[in-house]
């Protein structure tokens, strides 16, 4: 019976040991047989956005399943990483389990039964000089406060992390008015784009990748994760608009036959609906 020798074992090395024979060169299966760290990187990035789904719009029988699946990119690099001797699954698992408890001294090294009461600032400066610490133990030659930022995350994100790794070392605006001035000095420049007799494409995208940069740093001061807030608004937009269409429908009238004003009209009454209005 197909995996029988693995229905008794413990969890975790029960998967291990189908990870395993899955990478057999002769009796596994040719798919997974022929992956590489490389290959396999699109996957976890759409198997970790789908955890995220789960969370945000599914229920824990879901969650628990889309987890699954990303630990299941983990078991697969480190499946990986032991058949060409580097380290195994246990290495990884030993590795963040070492690093959880150096970067928590306020946990693992405080007095038994003494109460942790450190404030937020007081936590994220530990954090930060834990990590220099360890940053001046690993050799290796960085000359830039941005090289650990890695460059293939999403926009977003990336973006955020740079301003971050920035405003680490004092490069950051103070308060958070003049960052909404710059927003809106991006903003006018890409108006005078648009307002110029001959629109150059490359400049106008340019000025667009400055505002989305500024309104990413608005956001990171006023303690806002830009992608989890642009998320939401579209997770609003489309739940508007799939109520726009539900009216159109109940007055037979297609949309893409609808002009605009109409349109716009549906969705003004989608959102008072939503605010109680009517």
């Amino acid at each position: 019976m197909p995996g029988e020798k693995q229905i008794n074992l413990p969890a975790t090395e029960r998967l291990l040991s189908i990870m395993a024979q899955l990478r057999d060169p002769k009796l596994g299966c040719p798919w997974d047989v022929k992956q590489t760290m490389k290959s396999l990187t699109r996957y976890t990035i759409e198997e970790t956005y789908e955890v995220v789904d789960a969370i945000e719009n599914k229920g824990l029988s879901e969650v628990k399943e889309e987890l699954g699946d990303l630990l299941f990119q983990i078991v697969f690099y480190a499946r990986i990483a032991q058949e060409q001797q580097h380290f195994s699954f246990d290495d990884v698992a030993d590795a963040i389990s070492r690093k959880l408890i150096r970067r928590h001294p306020h946990v693992f090294a405080a007095p038994s039964g003494q109460e942790n009461n450190l404030s937020s600032e007081a936590l994220a400066k530990q954090w930060e000089a834990i990590k220099q610490q360890e940053n001046a133990h690993k050799n290796n030659s960085q000359e830039s406060v941005l090289d650990r930022v890695p460059n293939n995350m999403p926009a977003l994100m990336h973006a955020q992390k740079l301003q971050k790794a920035c405003a680490k070392v004092g490069f950051d605006w103070p308060h958070v008015l003049p960052v909404l001035d710059k927003v809106q000095e991006e903003v006018q420049e890409v108006r005078e784009e648009l307002e110029a007799k001959t629109v150059n494409q490359q400049a106008l995208e340019e000025e667009i990748g400055d505002a989305l940069f500024a309104m990413v740093n608005l956001a990171r001061h006023c303690n806002v994760d830009a992608d989890t807030a642009l998320r939401n608004a579209s997770n609003k937009f489309a739940a508007r608009f799939k109520h726009v269409e539900t009216l159109a429908q109940k007055q037979n009238r297609p949309l893409a036959d609808m002009p605009l004003s109409d349109m716009e009209a549906l969705w003004q009454k989608v959102k008072a609906k939503e605010k109680g209005n009517c």
